[in-house]
């Protein structure tokens, strides 16, 4: 008997694949199917029709629904409801509700993604401890269920029994409604989400027993006609679990019934309820590593102005936060603006960082290095300054030392230029000599010159005393605190007296030995050689006494000599080396310059690759000409050299400013002072060959000035006259000086154009004496000078009882005999002087134009080489 209805049951459940249509009956009603079993049983079932998601998809793909398949085809399918055709536009609005949902997680998704490999596989891991446990208790739960369907089963059985035992068959099957069991209550299910993470085999197992019962619960259920009463109370069922590959979220189940009569309220299904734990579970362990994550504290270093990109650098933030924070203050930057540092100090604070504030001036901290340990220092040559009065013999006893001849090459036969020297004894030992002028225009030269040394020379005539620079030398040297040297020189003249130069100097706290003191003195002759060795060996033992060291190995330090423009090298700056050793291709700062160290040369012009201490060397490779005097150090990269110089250039503008603006005083001063004719002024540009003679120059002629008349130097430079020069003194009403240089092509066509007069001088005194006549008013009638030509000379002639003698080629005006003339090498002037002889061919001539050819011979010269240039001059008295 239980073999027959378990045979029967198993025909009389309902699945998705169509039945034998033999076993179907008629259709009852709508949605409702009879079925007959063995022994005379039939039961109504009602079917259930499954819809795809999508809602029409049957009906787009012409298929027939359920309830046609059902019937075996006999019916037409028919029209939807308005019902019908609510549920499916409802079904529609879910679908694209569940669509932008997924886009939302799969956002939150990549968003998660961000976790690091460890965290990911913590969270594995609790994922997997937490599927095994509810693994565990779903295992329970189906347990204590399948008791219960048992024991419902049982009462089933034994219902149906007795049902089947009351009626006949015959009145069965004439009313099957009397024949219909009560319908019992479905039992009681609570809905467990699968969790998120459990092992495949284990979710796939419980699943598909869910779906079998599901399936068996849905067979054993009693049909309702339509209209017949309440349906029975049931729970809905949970959704079927969503196949491989499929995408589509598959919706709780909405029967024929529950879409007539409009109960089509859906319940959430499983996939939703994972995902929102997913979501919940993610976002407490993001908040969790957010709160874990322990945040870096920085220290930012805040000068008094910085760009937004380099703050946000400094905090290792990104910019656009950064610009965020400056709009909440009310500050709209992008990146490449400056602000200011209180600004940036709070966007520090907010980001949680600790400032540093630092001013302009800590760039220079640490820039001079340390102290050297006396392990480190070994001895090094002395540095000896010679200094005196003008034309006492300072150059050519230092001519007489190093065996050359430089005193003849000076204009004047004077040292206009300070200059440093290496001489190399007998006995090996070397010595740095520094040779400065004795005008008294150099003072600043001489006040270099004892700064950087260590011991000085006093050259003082035997035949002409102590005399005013003498005195000046000697005060500066007791301003250094350097030991001095007494030489008198030109004691091979008659006339020399050293007892009386001894005695002067004792005005002035100078006792040399002779005299009960201290301080060494040596009679020398320049001239005849005499007294050289003395002197040397003077040197040799104060040295001795000094225990002169240093440490070569270190970064170099020293100062600038003097500097000058070049116009084939550039910037040369001669340095003399005091600390360190100084090597080709070095960063250097000296003043407001800085730049690589491109070569060295030697005071006889020959490269070196490395430079000790006290040494002298010249240097090229600078980005200007550095003021003389200047401290020169070796940084480690041209960021910091570059910050460096660009930190003392912006000093040396504000300071320029305000002198400027102090020397003019306010506007109604100005005007008071135009209205009175008190305002008057000369007006210089200067240029010179040299940064120490245009510094002298500039100190001469500010000392001419007076209460009437003021002398005002609108610009010192070095190298040849521009045509900027030109414009400058036009729009000022000035003067140009020129000091041994020359103005180019353009620069002379403009100045002849504009009225610009250039005046051009070869030795200092000549241009006080100029400027001094100015300022007085004493130039009514002046002498001018008036250019004629130029010519190069082409090739040099020896010829015999004449000498030397040029052949040249007129470039520009013309070259008139008896008129003055200049010999330029490299547009530096090295002679001046007359023309002793002008020919063409072999005739006198008494002027050669343009284009042709000359011979020319200089009275008392004979230093001509190819390639100099000639400027021919003669000299005009005009009215002022």
């Amino acid at each position: 008997m239980s073999d027959e209805q378990d045979q029967g049951e198993t025909k009389g459940r309902l699945s998705l694949r169509p039945v034998n249509r033999g076993e179907l009956g008629r259709t009852v009603d709508a949605g409702s199917v009879r079925q007959s079993f063995s022994h005379g049983r039939s039961k109504v079932v009602q079917v259930e029709v499954r819809k795809k998601r999508g809602g029409a998809a049957g009906a787009e793909t012409g298929r027939p629904s359920a309830p046609s398949r059902a019937s075996g085809g006999a019916a037409a399918p028919r029209g939807l409801t308005a019902a019908e055709q609510a549920a499916r536009q409802r079904a529609v609005v879910e679908q694209q509700r569940e669509a932008a949902r997924l886009e939302a997680e799969r956002r939150e998704q990549e968003k998660i993604s961000i976790l690091s490999a460890a965290e990911e596989a913590r969270r594995k891991a609790e994922e997997e401890a937490r599927a095994a446990e509810e693994a565990e208790r779903l295992r329970a739960e189906e347990e204590a269920r399948r008791r219960e369907e048992e024991e419902a089963e049982r009462r089933r059985a034994a219902e149906a029994s007795q049902a089947t035992a009351a009626p006949p068959a015959s009145a069965a099957a004439a009313s099957p409604r009397a024949a219909m069991p009560a319908p019992t209550a479905a039992p009681a299910r609570r809905t467990a989400p699968v969790p998120p993470a459990t092992s495949a085999s284990e979710t796939l197992r419980l699943r598909a027993a869910r779906t079998g019962r599901d399936e068996e619960e849905e067979a054993s259920r009693p049909a309702r006609r339509p209209g017949s009463g309440a349906a029975p109370s049931r729970k809905p069922s949970v959704p079927a679990p969503k196949k491989v590959g499929d995408d589509r979220r598959r919706g709780a189940r909405i029967d024929v019934q529950a879409a007539l009569s409009g109960d089509d309220e859906r319940v959430r299904s499983l996939a939703s309820v994972r995902r929102q734990r997913d979501r919940e579970r993610r976002q407490a362990e993001l908040e969790r590593l957010r709160s874990d994550q322990v945040r870096v504290v920085r220290e930012v270093v805040l000068p008094e102005t910085i760009t937004v990109q380099e703050l946000a650098n400094r905090m290792a933030a990104r910019v656009p936060e950064v610009v965020k924070s400056l709009m909440k203050l009310g500050v709209m930057a992008t990146a490449t603006q400056t602000i200011d540092a209180d600004t940036a100090e709070l966007v520090v604070e907010e980001f949680g960082h600790r400032s540093k504030r630092v001013s302009e001036s800590d760039v220079e901290l640490g820039l001079e290095g340390q102290e050297d340990s006396e392990t480190d220092l070994k001895v090094r040559p002395p540095v000896v300054t010679i200094m005196g009065h003008v034309d006492h013999g300072k150059t050519s006893l230092l001519d007489a030392l190093r065996s050359t001849d430089v005193a003849a090459r000076e204009a004047g036969g004077i040292t206009q230029h300070i200059g440093a020297y290496q001489v190399t004894l007998e006995s090996g030992a070397k010595m740095t000599f520094i040779d400065t002028p004795g005008h008294e225009a150099f003072t600043a030269m001489r006040a270099r010159g004892a700064s950087v040394t260590d011991i000085v020379i006093l050259v003082v005539a035997a035949d002409d005393g102590v005399m005013p620079q003498t005195v000046e030398a000697i005060r500066h040297a007791k301003a250094a605190n350097v030991p001095i040297i007494v030489a008198i020189n030109k004691i091979d003249r008659p006339d020399a007296n050293p007892n009386r130069v001894r005695s002067e100097l004792l005005q002035y706290d100078i006792a040399v030995e002779a005299m009960g003191g201290e301080t060494q003195d040596v009679e020398v002759s320049a001239l005849k050689r005499q007294g050289l060795d003395a002197l040397q060996e003077a040197i040799l033992l104060q040295a001795e006494l000094l225990d002169l060291k240093a440490n070569p190995n270190r970064s170099a330090e020293g100062a600038v000599i003097e500097s000058s423009l070049d116009r084939g090298r550039g910037p040369v700056a001669t340095v003399l080396v005091q600390k360190g050793t100084l090597r080709q291709g070095d960063i250097v700062v000296a003043g407001t310059e800085q730049g690589r160290v491109r070569a060295m040369l030697d005071d006889h012009g020959q490269p070196l690759k490395d430079a000790g201490p006290s040494t002298p060397v010249e240097i090229l490779g600078l980005s200007g000409v550095p003021g003389a005097g200047e401290v020169f150090v070796v940084v480690e990269n041209e960021g910091r050299a570059r910050e460096i110089a660009e930190f003392r250039q912006r000093k040396l503008r504000e300071h320029a400013a305000a002198a400027g603006a102090a020397a003019r005083g306010t506007l109604d001063q100005m005007l008071a002072r135009i209205q009175a004719g008190e305002q008057k002024e000369v007006a210089l540009v200067i240029k010179a060959d040299v940064q120490g003679s245009a510094e002298a120059i500039q100190a001469t002629v500010q000392k001419l000035g007076n209460d009437e008349v003021r002398v005002r130097v609108l610009l010192a430079g070095v190298g040849q006259i521009t045509e900027s020069d030109v414009q400058l003194a036009k729009a000022s009403d000035a003067i140009i000086v020129a000091f041994n240089v020359r103005a180019n092509a353009q620069a002379r066509t403009l100045a002849s154009r504009d009225g610009v007069d250039i005046r051009y001088y070869s030795i200092i005194y000549q241009v006080s004496d100029d400027i001094e006549t100015m300022v007085k008013g004493k130039l009514a009638p002046i002498e001018r000078e008036k250019f004629l030509g130029y010519a190069e000379i082409r090739q040099v002639f020896n010829i015999t009882k004449v000498g030397k003698v040029a052949g040249c080629y007129v470039t520009e005006g013309l070259v008139k005999r008896g008129a003055g003339v200049r010999l330029l090498r490299e547009g530096v002037v090295i002679h001046q002087g007359e023309l002793s002889q002008l020919k063409r061919f072999k005739d006198d001539v008494r002027e050669v134009a343009r284009g042709y050819e000359c011979g020319l011979s200089f009275a008392g010269f004979s230093d001509l080489r190819e390639g100099d240039v000639v400027e021919c001059y003669e000299t005009e008295t005009v009215p002022a």
